[in-house]
């Protein structure tokens, strides 16, 4: 090893350590009198504090005719507030502190977040809170965000591998809130109004359903009275609730969206589990073993040795009362059938075949010091908690999850392999010059 090398793993070792330090606090949970969740993740070494307000609702929270509003909402409550009347006032606070904030949608949680020095936590607790707490959606900029989410949802169809995300979505779940695209339809977004949006927010943007974050340098002695303080207003009437989900199938299902693009974009998907599931752990695991980095067996089929893409991931994503396992990739459509092909036979070796012992550490090692690096910073720690209270689970510090990760076999990842692994769980989206044939029925199912 030279002495660059050297240094280099000193470094590296050096870093991770830190993250480790800073992944394995204890946090805190406590429901305040106001009625909502606060959590603390106080992170020893951090150079910020971010706080983040999550509701729970989203996408799944919708009908089909108000599908949309969510993400709209979210918009609007950067548009102007009763303190703050217009969005120059909520950016320019945000903006003098040197603060990086957004908010973003999903199925099943909204967020809201600002992150900054922690000598301006103070702001960050007024300015989010004001925002949560009090927009007044004013007509004219409503008019306005129309013509932005608008052009969003035209930016999304312009990019065939962010499309082909709500393709499979519809493929999966159909005509429920679950297949529903998050972004809402331009139909929708045309007809809204400050009433629809004022009727949503109050149905929805309630003490029971707030989950108040505050992670980073925090001093741990005050905050909570702050945070008291500062939503001692927000609603304390019951929540409106979501429709479960239903999950019908007995056959692979295929749906594609024919367009003359380049590549053909697909994600490929099985239904698996739940975020609370006792085999997520092992789902995990098998996830980096068929696609987690350059050495992974996915990685080295279809890219290393069949040349055929470009941009390959695997993904879990784990909700409430459902979940699934996708690879997602584009490809030269004359080659379609081919990776198709390729790809469910990867996954069919892991239902016969146990994963070697060295793989399997691989994965893990894999798996942990991704996971570690990523929560570096006090805002990826704050939506690490944030995503174990929405889905559920038991929520744990970063060692416990590595703990449950390394207790992971070989013959664990097989019974995942084998349960998940079927046809009557199999699921392909397709945006590009693709049309449904029989050779890709045929080919499009575990032997």
């Amino acid at each position: 090893m030279t002495f660059e090398q050297g240094l280099l793993y000193f470094i590296q070792a050096c870093y991770i350590h830190r993250a480790f330090r800073n992944t394995s606090m204890k946090f805190t949970q406590k429901k305040l009198k106001n009625g909502i969740k606060l959590m603390l993740a106080p992170m020893k070494d951090s150079l910020s504090t971010t706080v983040f307000v999550m509701v729970h609702t989203g996408s799944k929270y919708e009908t089909k005719g108000n599908n949309g509003i969510s993400h709209f909402l979210e918009h609007m409550c950067f548009k102007g507030t009763k303190r703050r009347p217009t969005a120059m006032d909520i950016s320019k606070a945000l903006d003098e502190i040197g603060s990086q904030y957004n908010a973003f949608t999903s199925q099943e949680f909204t967020g809201y977040y600002a992150k900054a020095h922690p000598k301006h936590t103070d702001t960050l607790i007024d300015v989010i809170s004001d925002i949560y707490l009090n927009p007044t959606f004013d007509p004219k900029e409503l008019q306005k965000e129309k013509g932005v989410i608008i052009e969003e949802i035209n930016m999304y169809e312009d990019m065939p591998h962010k499309q082909v995300e709500n393709i499979f979505a519809q493929a999966m779940y159909g005509d429920q809130p679950a297949g529903y695209p998050i972004i809402g339809s331009k139909e929708n977004i045309k007809k809204m109004n400050e009433r629809d949006l004022q009727k949503y927010w109050a149905s929805h943007y309630v003490a029971s359903a707030t989950t108040v974050l505050v992670s980073g340098n925090v001093d741990t002695r005050t905050i909570t009275k702050k945070i008291e303080k500062a939503f001692t207003g927000i609603s304390r009437s019951a929540k409106a609730k979501k429709r479960p989900v239903v999950e019908p199938q007995n056959r692979p299902k295929i749906l594609l969206k024919y367009r003359k693009t380049d590549q053909a974009h697909l994600v490929l998907g099985v239904r698996s589990y739940s975020g609370k599931h006792k085999l997520s752990p092992a789902l995990k695991v098998l996830d980096a073993v068929l696609g987690g980095g350059m050495s992974s067996r996915l990685f080295q089929k279809l890219r290393e040795e069949m040349g055929v893409g470009y941009y390959l991931r695997t993904t879990i994503d784990e909700y409430t009362d459902h979940g699934y396992f996708s690879v997602s990739l584009g490809v030269d459509s004359s080659r379609f059938v081919e990776v198709i092909e390729a790809t469910l036979r990867e996954c069919e070796i892991l239902r016969t075949e146990l994963v070697t012992k060295s793989e399997l550490e691989k994965a893990k090692e894999y798996l942990i010091g991704n996971t570690i690096l990523s929560l570096e910073s006090s805002d990826a720690m704050a939506e690490y908690f944030a995503m174990q209270d929405i889905t559920g689970e038991e929520i744990t510090n970063v060692d416990k999850l590595i703990q449950k990760i390394r207790k992971v076999t070989s013959e664990d990842v097989r019974r995942v392999a084998k349960e998940i692994f079927a046809n009557d769980r199999l699921v392909l989206g397709v945006v590009g010059p693709v049309k449904e044939t029989e050779s890709l029925k045929r080919a499009f199912r575990f032997k």
